[in-house]
């Protein structure tokens, strides 16, 4: 992973202006009050027994935390906020403002920031499921969290 790339993609993430609807960017999807990039993207692990899966997401969480860092000298310390309570919700018929509900479905938790007064900056890591490719996830909201 290059930092420096990921940490200019952030950068132009939190400049630009939200899309009026909801679809794919230049850069990954968006919506009303958010962008969402994936700064990394696996292989395909169909067919894993599951050993490669935890090595993959091992080395995600890692470059997270790597970016995090980053993030941390700009922004201060990150909030880590769990979105299993925004999945149950969501479960039980309640909707989630997004980016949030697209979040929960399958990022477990998110480091966050406060980046200005009006935006949110996110990092996560996608776990859909055991055959899907796992994702570093970068969000820009002006949408609070839940």
């Amino acid at each position: 992973m290059d930092i420096a790339n990921c940490l200019a993609l952030i950068e132009r993430l939190c400049a630009r202006e939200f899309p009026a609807e909801r679809g794919r960017t230049d850069v990954g999807t968006g919506g009303p009050g958010y962008l969402m990039a994936a700064l990394r993207t696996s292989g395909d692990l169909q067919g894993d027994d599951g050993a490669e899966r935890e090595t993959v997401e091992a080395q995600y969480e890692a470059d997270r935390d790597a970016l995090a860092e980053r993030l941390t000298e700009r922004w201060g310390p990150a909030d880590v906020f769990g979105l299993a309570g925004v999945l149950l919700r969501s479960a039980e018929g309640e909707a989630a403002a997004e980016p949030w509900g697209t979040l929960a479905a399958h990022v477990p938790d998110v480091h966050l920031w406060r980046a200005g007064p009006d935006r949110w900056v996110a990092l996560g890591v996608s776990r859909r499921d055991g055959e899907l490719p796992c994702r570093l996830l970068a969000v820009v909201t002006d949408t609070d969290p839940p």
